[in-house]
């Protein structure tokens, strides 16, 4: 089943299948970035954590972040930040601190182990950019182009969720 045939629309409203087409495509890249992740972690023999907790530790660099900051920047909807949190704090992937200020606040860092995740991921999105470039499959034009667009997107869904109340 597809997006198309969820919405009322006719044939002639391309720019509403349009959209709905870059609905799905953004969908369906964001779980096979987790397929490449996956793999590429099956290969170098990372196997205690999934691809979003890579992706969570690639995101959080060298920062000292909280849960609610990773869950308000909006990377990971549709999983438990606190959950994958809990877990890389377990598996010695990232340290895990009170805040001195709001004690019911817990801070988190990456552990070396975590910095060693961050270069594995850092180093694949570093290959596929050579490779997209090298194969001409993507222009710095058009990736710039992309990024704009989808910042626009971005910025009117953000608008549509503040202004609903």
């Amino acid at each position: 089943m597809s997006i198309h045939s969820t919405i009322d629309t006719t044939t002639t409203d391309t720019f509403v299948n349009d959209y709905l087409d870059s609905l799905a495509l953004v969908e369906r890249l964001h779980r096979l970035l987790l397929d490449v992740i996956k793999d590429e972690f099956e290969r170098v023999g990372i196997l205690e954590i999934n691809a979003v907790q890579a992706l969570l530790l690639f995101n959080v660099g060298n920062n000292e972040v909280t849960a609610g900051e990773l869950k308000s920047r909006g990377y990971y909807q549709g999983s438990n930040v606190s959950y994958n949190l809990k877990k890389l704090v377990e598996t010695g992937y990232m340290h895990h601190q009170r805040c001195e200020i709001d004690r019911r606040s817990v801070r988190v860092k990456l552990t070396d182990k975590g910095r060693a995740v961050r270069i594995v991921v850092g180093k694949l999105f570093a290959r596929h950019a050579d490779g997209l470039a090298d194969k001409k499959a993507l222009t710095q034009d058009q990736l710039t182009q992309i990024n704009t667009c989808l910042r626009g997107v971005e910025r009117y869904w953000a608008d549509q969720i503040r202004f609903i109340y």
